[in-house]
């Protein structure tokens, strides 16, 4: 009885997304600009004339800083249950977990001197 409810719920839940999305895209389709031009396409900066455009590139140093920081934040999202799990392990398991612990901490440490070797963590260039 209970799975039955669960599966009506999912199921209504699934086509109340899919009709909301259809009229969306309905009502975009209706009342939308087809052909917006080049003023509608201009850049908007508080109404001044932009003063230049507006896709920036951005050197990679950045983007690669940013994933590397993710990887290391994620680790210690990683590393939290197994600190949560190690206190309430018995104790003839908590050898595996630590070993478990240490071999994900070695995969993402050889990834950092990885980057690191490759020179992704040197902020100043050197000129050649």
């Amino acid at each position: 009885m209970v799975n039955g409810q669960i599966g009506l719920i999912a199921a209504l839940a699934l086509v109340n997304g899919l009709v909301l999305l259809g009229l969306s895209a309905g009502i975009q389709k209706v009342f939308g600009i087809a052909d917006p031009g080049g003023v509608k396409n201009e850049t908007y900066e508080c109404g001044m004339k932009p003063a230049m455009d507006a896709v920036v590139q951005f050197d990679i140093k950045y983007y690669l800083f940013a994933i590397l920081f993710i990887v290391f934040d994620v680790e210690f999202v990683f590393l939290m249950p197994w600190a949560s799990l190690f206190n309430a392990s018995p104790t003839g398991s908590r050898g595996f977990i630590i070993i478990e612990a240490f071999i994900f901490v070695a995969i993402l440490m050889f990834g950092l001197i990885y980057a690191w070797k490759k020179g992704a963590l040197n902020w100043h260039q050197e000129t050649l």
